[in-house]
């Protein structure tokens, strides 16, 4: 018996050091790899990061190689200990195949982002950018979960379960079905609004009564920036069942006006030229459009409306800003006469005045 446990530690100890060995082997391998692929590749920025991201991954996933091949080639296979030691590196296995391909992917990915920023712009370039990002959790969740499996299917205990769970599979289905139902529209939701251009990282919307911007679309919710720095969470099913205000679904050009009531003695010929100067001196104006209406002229003033055009909605809120400015100062300075007033005449105080003036005489 005591030979027997000493022949085994023998073996265990002779197992080690080749796995010892072939870790080591492997780690010198692929660092040298790394180095010669990142130097072939130096005008190539594509490979390089992938060379450069995929060193931790690569170590692992040839580490856990190298002690297979060095537990398969040299243990004993009456061993007690080599069914555990097997299972322990088949499942370092799987786990570090996973992280490699999941790296691969990201790095490819971003890759993709990076060539749209360059390359597009616009709505474009937002629908591009957000369908990349979805992509990419959906890369991450589908590489965690089957990755998973793969470990719980090295499990005996997990087969039988999960083969009993199929068994039942038909309870369990409407169970599950009833439990995750809002998770799962969310879900799905997400894929629509993503895949379908509803909706965009970037867009500017309003939402709840709230001007803001798309920050973030994930499969369950949607985060909106508001102007004021504040962040509104909305479910993904919100932007399939609810009407909002997009934008910039088709571009980012918008319109706007400014209105201002004004006296009836208002030039209108001048104020609409200080309009037009306005806005062309303005760097915030596209070029598109300049107006100047009169929308009212009801209750003793005036309603002039300015209407003006901006490449996207923050550039426009600034302009209309400065046009209201610019257009107060005008009146101000320049026709102070147009400005509106009040008139107030009172029968009562005319008779007064006139049994004043009668007594006089």
């Amino acid at each position: 018996m005591a030979e027997q446990e000493i022949e085994q530690a023998t073996d265990l100890a002779v197992t080690l050091g080749w796995v010892v060995l072939a870790i080591t082997l492997a780690f010198v391998v692929v660092t040298l790899a790394s180095k010669l692929v990142r130097f072939a590749a130096r005008r190539h920025d594509t490979v390089r990061e992938i060379a450069l991201r995929m060193r931790w991954p690569a170590h692992a996933t040839f580490m856990v190689l190298g002690m297979w091949i060095a537990v398969w080639s040299t243990a004993n296979r009456d061993d007690p200990w080599l069914p555990v030691l097997e299972h322990v590196v088949l499942v370092s296995v799987i786990l570090s195949s996973a992280w490699m391909v999941a790296t691969i992917a990201l790095v490819i990915e971003d890759r993709a982002l990076h060539r749209v920023g360059n390359r597009l712009s616009g709505r474009h370039a937002r629908r591009l950018r957000t369908q990349i990002m979805v992509v990419r959790r959906l890369t991450i969740g589908l590489v965690s979960v089957v990755a998973c499996a793969a470990v719980l299917f090295t499990f005996p205990e997990a087969r039988t379960a999960s083969a009993s769970l199929l068994a039942s599979a038909g309870v369990l289905s409407v169970i599950a079905a009833l439990a995750a139902q809002s998770s799962l529209g969310n879900v799905f939701a997400g894929l629509q609004i993503v895949f379908s251009d509803a909706v965009r990282v970037g867009d500017v919307v309003v939402v709840e009564g709230e001007w803001g911007r798309i920050e973030d679309i994930t499969l369950a919710y949607v985060v909106v920036g508001i102007w004021d720095e504040r962040k509104l969470i909305l479910p993904c099913t919100y932007f399939t069942s609810t009407p909002y205000e997009n934008w910039t679904r088709q571009s980012s050009e918008v319109l706007g006006t400014v209105e201002i009531d004004v006296d009836f003695r208002v030039p209108l010929d001048d104020m609409r030229a200080e309009l037009r100067r306005i806005v062309t001196e303005s760097p915030l104006w596209d070029g598109r459009v300049v107006s100047l209406q009169v929308t009212s002229a009801v209750s003793g003033v005036v309603r002039a409306r300015a209407l003006v055009s901006g490449a996207d909605s923050s550039a426009l809120w600034d302009l209309r800003c400065e046009v209201r400015e610019g257009l107060v100062s005008w009146l101000q300075r320049e026709a102070p006469d147009a400005l509106p007033r009040s008139r107030w005449e009172s029968g009562a105080a005319g008779a007064v005045a006139e049994g004043a003036a009668q007594i006089r005489v």
